[in-house]
C-alpha cells in the first residue's frame, strides 16, 4: 500500500502566493488542495492552483521537462547532452575570455520573478558582485518596475502599504487597470465576501474592457486606453473644488502639493471626460465616493503598470490617496497587485538593473559602498544595466555578447518579437536556465542547463502584501536537473578561479546561508527581516514585512504613523500631467489593441499549457471585437483575420466580445508562437500577441507598452482548412507538439492547443490560400493515428474536401477534416462525448454539417472545477421560476445549487452572474 504525504508549499503562478497542501506518494504529486491556515487564501484555490497536480503528472513533466544539460560547440551544430562538469567549463571558459576581451559589460543575465528569493540572490551577486555588470534584470521589468518607480517616488521605497486585510475594511474599492476577477481570482472572492457581508461597500472599476470585474461594478468607468492619468488628475481636482482632501494630513505630512494643485485645476469634469471617453454624471461620481469614503483602497495592476507613462499613472493614483488622506489607516492605501510569484522577492534583494540589495538605488554611493562591504568586494558598479528591452537591443547589436536567460521566455514575452529574435540569433552565446524544453527561447539556445521547477524547489517567496512564505522540496529533483542557486554557485566556483580570485564570494552549502546573508542585507532598512529566521517561518507561517529584531509580529500595513522613508520624513506629491499613448490610432492603423490575461492561463503557458482542462474556458487563440466592427467588415465569428502592427502581423480567428467598445480589439497575452503562429509574409515566420506589441518604454520605469499598439484588421482570404483533432496518450502529447510545431510554419495560419478533461486530446488548426502538400497533410495525420484499416475515409478530390476518422473500439479516437470543416461543430463534441459511432453510420462522412438528430451541442465551459457548460446553465435557468426567485443573487444560489458551478474555486461566478442577467425576463424584453 502506497504511503501519501502530505506537504505544505506556495502556487507558483500569481503575486496572491496562496498556500497550497501537496500530497505525493514520494515520487509524484498525486494532489493537491488550499491551505486553510495560510493567510494569503485561506484554503481555497484558483483553476490554476486547482490543478498543479495536473500539470506535475510525470507523464507530462518527462516529456517537456529539461532533464540534462545540452550543448553546442558551433552555432551550426545541434545541441548534444553533456556532463554538467562539461557543460560549466564551457561557459565559464566563455564569460572569462568575453569579459576580458570586451569588458564586464559585454555579458547579461535575464532572469525570472518566478525564481525564489535565494535564486534571485545570488544571481545578482554574480552579476554585480563578481562580474562587475550591472547587466541584469527581469521578466519583472515587464509587469511590476513601473509601480516600484512610483512608489519610490512618491512614498520613498518599493513597499506596497496595504494588506489583503484592509479589503475587509474598506468602505470603497478602485479597480483600475486589472481584471482582477481573472488575475487575481482569489483575492477577489476576498472582494466577494466583503461586499456581502458590508452592503454599504462601493466598488469602482475603470477599464477600457467591461471585463468580468467590471461587470461586478457600482460605477464602471470604460475610459479609453491610456488616459488614467487624466481620470486620477479629474478626479483630485473635483476633490479640491468640492472639499473632499484632507488639508491638515497634506501640510503635516506631504510636500509639492502646491505644484500639483496648480496643473489638475486645469483637469476640468468637461476636459477629462472628454479625454477619458466617459461622461461627467459618472466622473463626478467617483471622486465624490472616492473623497467622501472613510477608507478607499485601490488595486491596480498591468493597465497601469505596462505602459509608456507607466510610472505617471502610478504616482497620479498615489496623488489621489494622499490628498485624501487614503493611506496609512485599516481599508485604505494603493495597493499594487504583482503578477508573478515572485517579483517582490526579486525587489527585495534588487534584482534588477538599477537595484541592490534591500531596496538600495545603484545610483547612490554610499548605498553601493554598502552592498560591497557586505559581499567583500571592492566596488559595486556604478554604470546603470541594460533594463529588459535594453538588453536585447544590445544582444543584436553586439553591445552584449553572452545572454543568461533564467526560468523565463522572452522569446514569447517581450515585445516586438522580430527584434528580440534578431538578437537571439546575433548572440555569441545564448544560455538557458529552463525547467522546460518546450518554451520558444530553447530553440535559441547554445546551452540548456536544466532547473527543478515547482514542488521540487526549497526558499522562499513573497507576495504582494509582503508576506514570506518557505517551503521545502515535496519531490527530488528529476534525473539531472539542479537547483537553480546551485547552478550559479558551482558557475561562479569556476569563473572565480578563471578570473585568479582566492576568496569565493559564494561559500553557501544550503540555501538558509544565501538567506540568512539577504537577511543581513536588510537590517536597518524600511524592509528589515532581521527578526525573522526559516525556523520562525515554518514554526509560526509566512510573515509580513518589515518584521526587525526584535519584534514579534510583521506589520501589515505601512505609514500608520504618517512618516515615510524619504529623507524629509514626508510624502511626495509628483506633478503628474497626462500624455497619449506612445502609438496613436490613425487611417492606417484604426483599431486600439489591449492585451491581457485570460481566467485560467498564466503567462507563457509553459506549465498550465500542459494542463487540457484549462483550454476548455478560452480554447483556442482569437482576437476580441466588437460586433459592430464585425459587421461593418463583414468579419463573422471564427473568420480568419490579420491583426496587423507597424512592426508584425498574426493572423487569428476574430470572436466577437460585448466587452469591447468600437475601435478596440483584444487579444489573450498568452498566446505565444508555441500555440499560434504560421509562415509571415516573408516566410519568416509569425510568433503570437507579442509579433504586435512596442517596446516604447516609462522614462522612468524602462516598463513597455505591452498593454497598447495600433493595429489593422483585415479579413484573411484563405480559402484552404484543415484542421485534425483526437486523443493522444498522455506520454505521447508533448511529442506530438513537438512534431507539429514546425509544421505550423509551413501554413499561412496554424494553432495547436490541447482540450479534454478525463483523457487529453489535441486540435490542429491551419489554414492557406491553396491545399497543403498531400505528404504534409499525411504526416500531420499520422501523428494523430489516423493512418491503416480503421481510418473511415471520405474524399471529394474534385472539390478539395476530405473527411478521415479514427474509430476505436466503436468510438471517434481522432478525426481530420479538410477543404469544408464546418461539420467540426458537432463532430468534436461527439469525439469528446464518446457515443459509439454504429448509430450514425453513413452520416459521419456525408458532407453534411448537421449534427445527427438528438445529438445537443454542450458549448462553452463555463465552471471548469465541475465542467459545467453554458448550455446546461441556460436549461437551468430555463426552468426558474422568475417571478418567485427573488434577487438575482438568490438566482445564482439556486442555479449553483443545481449545477455545482462556482461552488469550488468561484472563479467562474463572475461570468454565471452575467449568463443570469443576460437571461432574466426583463433583460430579454428589453433587448
Amino acid at each position: 500500500m502506497t504511503v501519501l504525504r502530505e506537504s505544505k508549499a506556495t502556487c507558483c503562478y500569481c503575486g496572491v502566493g496562496c498556500g497550497v497542501i501537496v500530497q505525493s506518494d514520494g515520487e509524484k504529486v498525486v494532489g493537491v488542495r488550499g491551505d486553510p491556515d495560510h493567510p494569503a487564501n485561506f484554503g481555497r484555490l484558483c483553476t490554476k492552483g486547482g490543478t498543479l497536480h495536473l500539470s506535475a503528472d510525470p507523464l507530462v513533466q518527462m516529456q517537456a521537462r529539461a532533464l540534462h544539460p545540452e550543448m553546442r560547440v558551433t552555432r551550426e551544430a545541434p545541441r548534444e547532452r553533456a556532463s554538467w562538469n562539461a557543460t560549466l567549463d564551457f561557459i565559464a571558459k566563455k564569460f572569462a575570455a568575453t569579459i576580458r576581451e570586451h569588458g564586464p559589460d559585454s555579458v547579461g543575465f535575464y532572469i525570472s520573478g518566478q525564481l525564489l528569493t535565494e535564486d534571485y540572490y545570488v544571481f545578482n551577486k554574480l552579476s554585480k558582485g563578481l562580474i562587475g555588470t550591472n547587466n541584469i534584470d527581469t521578466n519583472s521589468r515587464l509587469c511590476m518596475s513601473s509601480a516600484v518607480a512610483g512608489y519610490k517616488q512618491a512614498l520613498g521605497a518599493d513597499a506596497p502599504p496595504a494588506c489583503y486585510e484592509d479589503i475587509d475594511h474598506a468602505e470603497l474599492i478602485f479597480i483600475v487597470g486589472s481584471n482582477t476577477a481573472y488575475a487575481h481570482p482569489i483575492l477577489y472572492r476576498r472582494i466577494e465576501d466583503a461586499r456581502r457581508k458590508n452592503p454599504r461597500m462601493k466598488m469602482i472599476v475603470a477599464d477600457p474592457r467591461r471585463t468580468d470585474t467590471a461587470r461586478d461594478a457600482d460605477l464602471f468607468l470604460p475610459i479609453l486606453p491610456g488616459t488614467d492619468v487624466a481620470l486620477f488628475n479629474g478626479m483630485l481636482h473635483i476633490c479640491l473644488w468640492e472639499d473632499l482632501i484632507d488639508n491638515a494630513y497634506i501640510e503635516a505630512r506631504t510636500e509639492g502639493f502646491a505644484e500639483l494643485k496648480r496643473t489638475v485645476r486645469d483637469y476640468t469634469p468637461k476636459f477629462v471626460a472628454e479625454t477619458c471617453g466617459i461622461s461627467e454624471e459618472d466622473l463626478i461620481t467617483a471622486a465624490r465616493w472616492f473623497g467622501a469614503s472613510k477608507a478607499a483602497l485601490s488595486l491596480y495592476c498591468q493597465g497601469l503598470n505596462q505602459s509608456s507613462h507607466g510610472t505617471a499613472k502610478n504616482v497620479a493614483l498615489i496623488n489621489l490617496h494622499l490628498a485624501t488622506h487614503q493611506i496609512g489607516k485599516p481599508g485604505a492605501g494603493p495597493f499594487s497587485l504583482t503578477g508573478q510569484p515572485n517579483a517582490m522577492g526579486g525587489r527585495e534583494v534588487g534584482g534588477m538593473a538599477n537595484l541592490l540589495s534591500a531596496h538600495r538605488d545603484l545610483g547612490n554611493p554610499e548605498h553601493r559602498a554598502q552592498v560591497a562591504t557586505l559581499w567583500g568586494v571592492d566596488e559595486v558598479p556604478a554604470t546603470p544595466g541594460k533594463t529588459a528591452v535594453e538588453m536585447f537591443e544590445a544582444l543584436r547589436s553586439r553591445e552584449i555578447r553572452i545572454v543568461w536567460i533564467a526560468c523565463t521566455n522572452p522569446a514569447q514575452s517581450l515585445p516586438e518579437q522580430k527584434l528580440v529574435r534578431e538578437a537571439l540569433k546575433h548572440a555569441e552565446l545564448v544560455i538557458v536556465q529552463e525547467a522546460y524544453k518546450t518554451t520558444a527561447t530553447v530553440d535559441y539556445a547554445d546551452v540548456l542547463l536544466p532547473a527543478t521547477t515547482w514542488s521540487e524547489k526549497e526558499g522562499t517567496v513573497t507576495n504582494s502584501e509582503r508576506r514570506i512564505t518557505r517551503f521545502k522540496p515535496v519531490l527530488p529533483k528529476p534525473a539531472q536537473t539542479r537547483h537553480d542557486w546551485e547552478i550559479v554557485i558551482d558557475f561562479a566556483h569556476r569563473l572565480e578561479k578563471l578570473m585568479g580570485k582566492d576568496k569565493t564570494l559564494f561559500p553557501y552549502t544550503t540555501v538558509e546561508e544565501i538567506w540568512n546573508e539577504h537577511r543581513e542585507s536588510t537590517r536597518g532598512r524600511d524592509l528589515d527581516i532581521t527578526g525573522l529566521s526559516y525556523q520562525i517561518l515554518e514554526e509560526q507561517g509566512p510573515q509580513q514585512w518589515p518584521f526587525p529584531e526584535g519584534a514579534s509580529t510583521g506589520r501589515k500595513r505601512l505609514y500608520e504613523d504618517g512618516i515615510f522613508p524619504r529623507a524629509s520624513g514626508r510624502a511626495k506629491f509628483v506633478d503628474t500631467v497626462y500624455r497619449p499613448v506612445a502609438e496613436a490610432v490613425d487611417a492606417r492603423f484604426p483599431f486600439r489593441l489591449n492585451t491581457g490575461r485570460l481566467r485560467d492561463q498564466w503567462h507563457g503557458m509553459s506549465r498550465t499549457g500542459t494542463v487540457a482542462q484549462l483550454f476548455a474556458h478560452a480554447p483556442e487563440p482569437a482576437v476580441l471585437m466588437a460586433q459592430a466592427d464585425m459587421d461593418r467588415r463583414m468579419i463573422a465569428s471564427g473568420d480568419l483575420v490579420h491583426v496587423t502592427s507597424k512592426r508584425g502581423s498574426q493572423i487569428l480567428p476574430a470572436a466577437a466580445s460585448d466587452d469591447m467598445r468600437p475601435g478596440q480589439a483584444f487579444i489573450g497575452m498568452h498566446w505565444g508562437e508555441e500555440f499560434v503562429s504560421g509562415r509571415g509574409r516573408d516566410g519568416d515566420g509569425t510568433y503570437g500577441v507579442n509579433a504586435l506589441t512596442l517596446p516604447a518604454l516609462c522614462p522612468s520605469s524602462r516598463q513597455p507598452e505591452l498593454k497598447h499598439a495600433a493595429v489593422k484588421i483585415l479579413k484573411a482570404e484563405l480559402p484552404w482548412r484543415f484542421l485534425a483533432f483526437g486523443w493522444i496518450a498522455p506520454s505521447q502529447v508533448a511529442s506530438l507538439q513537438s512534431v507539429l510545431r514546425p509544421a505550423m510554419r509551413q501554413f499561412a495560419y496554424a494553432s495547436c492547443t490541447l482540450f479534454g478533461r478525463d483523457k487529453v486530446g489535441v486540435l490542429f488548426r491551419a489554414a492557406d490560400d491553396y491545399p497543403a502538400a498531400p505528404q504534409l497533410v499525411r504526416d500531420i495525420e499520422a501523428g494523430f493515428g489516423i493512418a491503416g484499416a480503421d481510418v473511415l475515409r471520405y474524399d471529394d478530390v474534385k472539390r478539395g474536401n476530405a473527411r478521415h476518422m479514427l474509430v476505436r473500439d466503436g468510438k471517434l479516437a481522432a478525426v481530420s477534416l479538410s477543404g469544408d470543416i464546418s461539420a467540426e461543430r458537432w463532430l468534436k463534441e461527439y469525439l469528446e462525448s464518446e457515443q459509439p459511432v454504429a448509430a450514425l453510420g453513413r452520416l459521419l462522412l456525408m458532407p453534411s454539417t448537421k449534427a445527427p438528430q438528438g445529438f445537443k451541442a454542450r458549448g462553452k465551459i463555463v465552471c471548469n472545477c465541475f465542467n459545467v457548460a453554458e448550455s446546461e446553465i441556460g436549461d437551468a435557468l430555463a426552468k426558474q421560476d422568475w417571478i418567485n426567485a427573488g434577487t438575482p443573487n438568490a438566482v445564482l444560489a439556486s442555479v449553483q445549487q443545481k449545477l455545482k458551478c462556482g461552488m469550488n474555486c468561484g472563479s467562474c461566478v463572475p461570468e454565471l452572474k452575467k449568463i443570469i442577467l443576460e437571461r432574466t425576463p426583463s433583460a430579454k424584453a428589453a433587448a
